[in-house]
């Protein structure tokens, strides 16, 4: 018994060491016993080393200024840079003028008229009462203009990203070159594109069709490499073995086989090239989105929700129509629908000439319905009464308030209280124990030049806010996609919910968090929460009913009530999706408290901000090259975990 009692000893002592996790930690422990006294003694504490800082400011100050000075006679300007600017300008304007051009009238005609020959009489109703409000609420040329833009980028995007993809498709060594270019471009927040592409054209339109182009692309790239490369094997053998050429299996086998990704590809360039327009209104893009930016600006709750509403809506819209036309992909067609959508087309061409003889193109003004007034006082009324004040829950600016004082105030400090050197071992120490050691040393590299462009304390301030908001959202996130898992009932009323929160541009989030919180740094965490949730939600649900029924029928044979079943199978099983839920959410958090420098937020959104209303496009680019390292970090710190979980499971 002795020796079988040993022997026993010896294998679980072997099998704990051989746990990669705990050997890592073992390392860890090791290096933390002869690293951290040898740094403290060598470094001290305290914030990023001057000596160990590079100012920039002065070789990009002078690179902005040849920019200036030569935009208008250096050759790349005049034959290249220039007519790539002209080509946006013209394309911009054509498709506005002719948007102008058919009409209030003829445009909802068209819109509803493709909804219906898409996806059905509902959704045609809907898309004709969502241009309807954008009239109603007198934002129909700024709607015009946005959608101008959105045509522009949306084609554009759609074309580089379809090139990028079949390039990434039909090559595996161009897939292994694009696949970290794409993974980075994912987690990049959306105002970190703005700064270069300023640099480079201005501020104006063409500056943010650009920028939109190099945000939408990735989605469409990805999704179109995915789908060639996941082609049915079986039908491109047959094919080949008719004797068809190369271009021939791409045309008639390859590309057909991927229509789905390629259309849900185009869905989700159209929403990220709506949500990058709306945000590109900070460079001077115009639309809805500079109505937005305006009012937020100036606190004007009113004018900024008159003008986020059409927003939503043509978001809604947009994705409704496309995605039902995926849904409908390879069902067979109608009776008669070519017939249908030729009446369709001639039915839309009458309404748009009617209104153009009738002197209607433009949206009557005795039709618009002003909302800001109202919506003004209903904010002035929450100020007086639900600010704060209120018996026993308080008021919405004391939340704020208290959780600034008690959460945000002491994890600032606590990060900016920690010496340089202990922040990137911490980092280097997360990224290896759920990585490897590459994924660990582009974490510090990462962090590390962070405190070489010199911004170190503001960085820090904006993590805090990001981990403060990670934490809300998994919390709250958690919580509801484990009560959709469970119910259908809770599925079925948390769906529509997170249809729209999952649709609206980011911009759009920051109107109701002005209203209820004010601004500063609660109100960005807020309006982050907000954002990620509905992917947390929504990966966390489907990750918890995608368990093996075989597993739970097993547990509940045994005995196991449904919190034991949660904690002991499901859970542990869905480990793969809960981690993938905490890397999204973390990326979209980091996404929205950079807009929320437009409300208050501080930090590094502030500076990219007034970099770019300042014309300081020193300051601007600095902070935009932080926040770039920041989501590098953060994203490698969390997706290393879910891939490793995902090749385990």
């Amino acid at each position: 018994m002795a020796t079988l009692s040993a022997t026993a000893r010896e294998t679980a002592t072997s099998g704990v060491l051989g746990n990669p996790l705990v050997r890592k930690l073992g390392v860890l422990l090791v290096l933390a016993v002869v690293v951290v006294p040898f740094a403290a003694s060598r470094w001290g504490s305290g914030a990023w080393p001057g000596a160990l800082t590079v100012d920039v400011s002065g070789p990009l100050g002078t690179v902005s200024d040849w920019i200036v000075d030569n935009r208008d006679s250096h050759p790349l300007f005049l034959y290249f840079l220039g007519h790539v600017s002209n080509a946006v300008v013209i394309a911009v304007r054509a498709v506005y003028l002719a948007l102008l051009a058919v009409g209030w009238a003829g445009v909802t005609a068209v819109a509803a008229l493709t909804a219906w020959r898409v996806a059905g009489i509902r959704l045609a109703l809907g898309t004709a009462a969502a241009f309807l409000a954008c009239g109603l609420l007198g934002m129909w040329v700024p709607t015009m203009q946005t959608l101008a833009l959105m045509v522009v980028a949306v084609a554009a995007s759609v074309a580089a990203g379809a090139l990028l993809g079949l390039a990434a498709g039909l090559s595996d060594r161009m897939h292994r070159a694009l696949r970290p270019v794409l993974d980075t471009m994912q987690v990049l927040p959306a105002f970190a594109y703005l700064l270069p592409v300023v640099l480079v054209f201005g501020i104006g339109v063409p500056a943010a069709v650009l920028a939109t182009v190099v945000y939408a692309a990735p989605p469409m790239a990805r999704l179109t490499a995915l789908g060639l490369r996941g082609a049915d094997k079986e039908v491109l053998e047959a094919v080949e073995s008719l004797g068809t050429t190369a271009r021939q299996r791409l045309l008639t086998a390859r590309i057909p086989l991927a229509r789905k990704e390629l259309l849900l590809g185009l869905n989700q360039t159209i929403m990220m090239a709506l949500s990058m327009a709306v945000i590109a209104s900070v460079i001077g893009a115009g639309g809805l989105g500079d109505r937005v930016y305006q009012a937020l600006a100036s606190v004007d709750v009113g004018a900024a929700l008159a003008a986020g509403v059409p927003i939503v809506l043509l978001a809604v819209v947009l994705d409704r129509v496309t995605g039902a036309a995926g849904a409908r992909l390879g069902d067979a067609p109608a009776p008669h629908a070519r017939l249908l959508g030729a009446c369709a087309l001639a039915a839309a061409a009458v309404v748009a000439v009617a209104g153009r003889l009738a002197g209607r193109l433009e949206w009557p003004e005795s039709w618009v319905v002003g909302i800001a007034e109202p919506v003004n006082r209903a904010v002035d009324w929450m100020t007086a009464h639900l600010y704060s004040g209120v018996p026993v829950v308080g008021g919405t600016a004391d939340w704020a308030g208290r959780f600034t004082t008690w959460v945000l105030d002491p994890l600032r400090d606590g990060l900016q209280w920690l010496p340089w050197w202990a922040v990137l071992l911490i980092v280097a120490a997360l990224a290896w124990l759920i990585g490897t050691w590459r994924t660990a040393l582009t974490a510090v590299l990462a962090m590390a030049a962070i405190g070489v462009l010199g911004v170190w304390g503001p960085s820090l301030n904006t993590l805090s806010q990001v981990l403060a908001a990670v934490a809300v959202t998994l919390v709250i996130g958690f919580a509801a996609g484990i009560a959709a898992a469970r119910s259908d009932r809770v599925e079925r009323l948390l769906r529509p919910v997170l249809d729209v929160f999952q649709t609206m541009p980011q911009f759009v989030y920051l109107i109701p968090v002005v209203a209820l919180f004010g601004v500063g740094r609660a109100p960005a965490v807020a309006a982050a929460v907000v954002y990620a949730l509905p992917a947390v939600v929504r990966i966390t649900a489907q990750g918890l009913r995608q368990v093996d029924p075989a597993a739970l029928e097993s547990a509940r044979s045994l005995g196991a009530t449904g919190a034991q079943q949660l904690r002991q199978v499901q859970l542990p099983l869905a480990r793969p999706a809960l981690l993938l839920a905490v890397n999204q959410g973390v990326v979209l958090v980091l996404a929205v408290v950079i807009i929320g420098g437009l409300v208050g937020g501080g930090a590094l959104g502030y500076d990219v901000v007034f970099g770019l209303a300042q014309g300081d496009l020193a300051t601007g680019l600095v902070a935009g090259a932080a926040i770039v390292c920041l989501g590098l970090m953060l994203d490698r710190v969390t997706q290393p975990t879910g891939r490793r979980a995902t090749k385990g499971a």
